[in-house]
């Protein structure tokens, strides 16, 4: 399977509690919910189209517990984020989880990640899908795991909280396989990573030309 990570974001790269103001409360951040005055649409299309997808999912810990509590209570057929939800495998990486509650839970990761996640990549199935996640995405970006990151990006600065790619994060190039404009102005980009590079400007001839790293 590939390894996709799906995440909402501000434009100041922050993607912690889109979902509601008690989403994700850690570091004292209290400005939670900012996805919900804007998703429109385009949004649900776009959200619906990753689902559709799932083949098993890979959580962290504080992700999977939000979920377990809510996504349960969803039961109309018809909602294809639910049913793919409560439906499919999942695993959660957490040392301390040793009772997962949500049915459909596969395996609990309590140590050696990377190797863990290599061995799902390798089970049949068409996607591994991460779901918010913060500190799992930290570890599976290090690890070089992850094979496309989908992101939609939200017009709104925020000022804090966990942001997807942290100050020390690996360096990373990335590839723009397919970006769309949606309605309220969300930017959705599926981003494969690619090595880092680098480069320069120089004037030749009077010309102003690009250089690139080797």
């Amino acid at each position: 399977m590939q390894l996709i990570v799906h995440t909402f974001v501000s434009l100041d790269g922050v993607m912690q509690g889109p979902g509601g103001p008690e989403e994700d409360t850690s570091g004292g951040f209290d400005r939670g919910g900012w996805v919900v005055p804007l998703a429109g649409e385009g949004f649900g299309r776009v959200v619906d189209g990753w689902f559709e997808r799932t083949s098993e999912v890979l959580f962290g810990r504080a992700t999977y517990e939000t979920m377990a509590g809510y996504w349960p209570q969803v039961t109309d057929p018809a909602d294809v984020v639910a049913a793919r939800l409560n439906g499919c495998p999942k695993h959660v990486v957490s040392t301390t989880l040793t009772t997962p509650a949500w049915e459909n839970t596969a395996s609990v990761i309590a140590d050696d990640v990377a190797a863990s996640v290599r061995a799902l990549k390798e089970r049949p199935g068409e996607e591994l899908q991460v779901h918010g996640s913060w500190q799992l995405i930290q570890t599976l970006h290090k690890e070089g795991l992850v094979d496309e990151y989908r992101v939609i990006e939200f017009p709104v600065v925020l000022g804090t909280g966990k942001r997807l790619f942290h100050d020390g994060a690996a360096p990373s190039g990335f590839d723009a396989v397919e970006t769309e404009v949606l309605d309220g102005g969300l930017v959705y980009r599926v981003l494969r990573p690619v090595p880092f590079a680098s480069g320069t400007y120089a004037v030749e001839d009077g010309k102003e030309s690009a250089v690139l790293g080797s």
